[in-house]
């Protein structure tokens, strides 16, 4: 199993930058990929962007040019900079992490954290 733990986020004005982080322990072999998602009020989860642990993003369009994920593989973290906030950018953030369990399943598992909020006011 994997905990992960987010940090960061907050209150920031429009066209503002901010960041979260995210750091994962537990027993499990190795981590396939980490990323972040976000939820606004009444609105269902989304993704934001991933990296995989050979680096490769992805992101949501609504957030390219925006936002940059980066990961440090040997302290597993995730890291995402965030710039030019705007209202619509309003969502507890989640840190998302697939993970082997064991050296020699090709399955993997996904675990969340609890969220950090980040709001960008007006």
């Amino acid at each position: 199993q994997a905990q992960l733990v987010e940090s960061g986020g907050g209150l920031v004005q429009s066209g503002g930058s901010l960041s979260v982080s995210c750091v994962a322990s537990g027993m499990y072999s190795r981590i396939n990929k980490m990323g972040w998602y976000r939820q606004a009020p009444g609105k269902q989860r989304e993704l934001v962007a991933t990296v995989t642990s050979g680096g490769s993003t992805n992101y949501a369009d609504s957030v390219k040019g925006r936002f940059t994920i980066s990961s440090d593989n040997a302290k597993n973290t995730v890291h995402l900079q965030m710039a030019s906030l705007k209202p619509e950018d309003t969502a507890v953030y989640y840190c998302y992490a697939a993970v082997f369990l064991s050296y020699y399943s090709s399955t993997t598992y996904d675990y969340w954290g609890q969220g950090t909020q980040v709001t960008v006011s007006s």
